[in-house]
Parts: C-alpha cells; structure tokens; sequence
C-alpha cells in the first residue's frame, strides 16, 4: 500500500491567506503541513464514530490476502464472503474467475484492491 495518497482541494481566497498566515507565523512549515495536520486532528475528533462504523460493519483493517487454497476452503464449507476492508485487499494472481465468482459475494475496499484486471472486471456488480 502507499504510504501517501495525493489529494487535491479547492478552498476560498480568504481561507487561503489564512492558512498562508498560519505558515508565515511559524505555526506550519508550509500549506501541506497544515492539511495534514488538519486531517489528522479532524480524524482524531471523530475516531468514536470510526471505530464504531468499523466494528458494526465489519469491517477488517489492514492487509487482507486471499489466494486459491483460501478460497477453496471457503467452497469446501459452500460459503460466500462478504469481504470489507479498510486498506488493502489482495486476491492472489492464483485465483481464477470462476473459483472468485463462486467463493465471493461482495468486496467493498477503502484502500486498495490488488487483483488481476480480469478478477476485477469478473467482481464488479
């Protein structure tokens, strides 16, 4: 996964000079700084209702690998994943489309799915 993720924003020219007065002060070594600082604080206040969302959910957080032996055992017990991830969901160029359309029900990543293109295609719904 990477470490970074660019995001773009577009804010007023009043909160702009703001945030370049901030800079200027010392209080940020520069606009970035402040954003992230920003985030960070804004994730921070809200991480109640995170951890919360993940928990009722189901969500798993980190990596989540499945190759071809995962997933036949999950046939094996004629069961279907719903897999829900918060950062990165590898399916292993092992598995084929139709051992993936079988096994798996729903994917839903807030991250990264890494997955052959034809896996990714055969998943959609």
């Amino acid at each position: 996964m990477k470490d970074t993720e660019k995001i773009t924003i577009n804010t007023n020219a009043v909160d702009s000079e703001k945030v370049e007065l901030m800079v200027d002060e010392g209080f940020y070594s520069n606009r970035a700084d402040f954003i992230k600082t920003s985030v960070r604080n804004q994730l921070n206040a809200h991480s109640r209702t995170i951890e919360d969302v993940i928990t009722v959910k189901s969500y798993e957080i980190g990596i989540n690998y499945y190759d071809r032996k995962s997933l036949e055992q999950i046939l094996e017990q004629n069961k279907l994943l719903n897999i829900k991830v918060v950062g990165m969901l590898v399916l292993k160029d092992d598995i084929d489309v139709e051992l993936a359309k079988k096994t798996i029900n729903s994917i839903k990543v807030f991250g990264v799915l890494k997955a052959s293109r034809e896996l990714k295609i055969a998943l959609r719904k």
